[in-house]
């Protein structure tokens, strides 16, 4: 067990574990963005088909860990080695999905037109499109609104849309940054469960970040609670708790279940730690 994951195991009656059959792993990764140290000596593994959540004060670099894995931002020291290589840019199989799915559509372009666009970018022929396209926006519940526009579109089923057209990448890794924050409770409510069975069904490995704690408990497979202002001499890596509710998960039962309960009550009491 590492340095990183000794510290992180500040309550022995949380489960604590590194992921089995690491698709990427953090080495020791520090960034430094305007003088100030973002993240520090970072240590984490995601398993292959791991649903991981990220968690945190405002400020602890929820996001700029998705752009260090997406390959957008490269870290000041350490390194980022996705199947044993380093990662030092962008890849097609990687996916984000943004909080602001109303920027992330083209208005010109209809929810078919819209999904289509990824398998333009991975230059899939004009006549396997449409097969392509058909069977993702029925499992996204779009199938009776390919021909509408994004404008047409509630936010809830945009969300929807932009997931979509992720998935039409055949993403090994879908890095989501707070994509269920701007909408009403229960069209968020629906689209995790949704979003389980989707990426259940791909074997997708998932970064999502999230401010909702009971969000991170319900989706994740793992909850990683990052601290922040590590400064220099302090891992970025607070906690990394293993979520053991049982699978498939109910809005009702599972936000009932006493380990459910108990995992809210630590994390929020986390959150709420004077920081230095």
């Amino acid at each position: 067990m590492t340095a990183a994951l000794r510290e992180a195991s500040l309550d022995p009656s949380v489960a604590v574990r590194p992921a089995a059959q690491p698709l990427i792993r953090l080495d020791g990764v520090a960034l430094d963005l305007g003088g100030r140290r973002i993240i520090n000596g970072l240590d984490l593994a995601l398993g292959r088909g791991e649903f991981v959540c990220v968690v945190g004060p405002s400020g602890c670099g929820k996001t700029t860990l998705l752009r260090l894995l997406s390959g957008l931002v490269r870290p000041t020291s350490g390194r980022i080695l996705r199947d044993d290589r380093n990662v030092d840019g962008p890849a097609q199989d990687v996916a984000i999905v943004f909080q602001d799915y109303g920027r992330a559509l083209l208005p010109w372009r209809t929810v078919a037109g819209n999904v289509s666009l990824a398998l333009e970018a991975a230059r899939v022929p004009r006549a396997e499109r449409s097969a392509r396209i058909a069977p993702l926006l029925a499992q996204v519940g779009l199938a009776a609104h390919a021909a509408k526009y994004p404008a047409e579109l509630s936010g809830g089923m945009q969300q929807r849309l932009q997931i979509a057209r992720c998935l039409a990448q055949r993403p090994a890794v879908l890095l989501m940054d707070e994509p269920f924050g701007a909408l009403d409770a229960m069209t968020r409510q629906s689209l995790q469960d949704d979003l389980l069975a989707l990426v259940r069904q791909h074997g997708t490995t998932v970064l999502f970040i999230t401010h909702d704690l009971e969000e991170a408990i319900y989706l994740g497979d793992r909850v990683i609670a990052l601290r922040a202002n590590p400064g220099s001499q302090r891992s970025s890596l607070a906690q990394d708790i293993v979520i053991e509710l049982p699978h498939p998960r109910d809005q009702l039962a599972t936000r009932e279940h006493p380990e459910f309960l108990r995992l809210r009550r630590f994390l929020f009491d986390f959150i709420q730690e004077p920081r230095p």
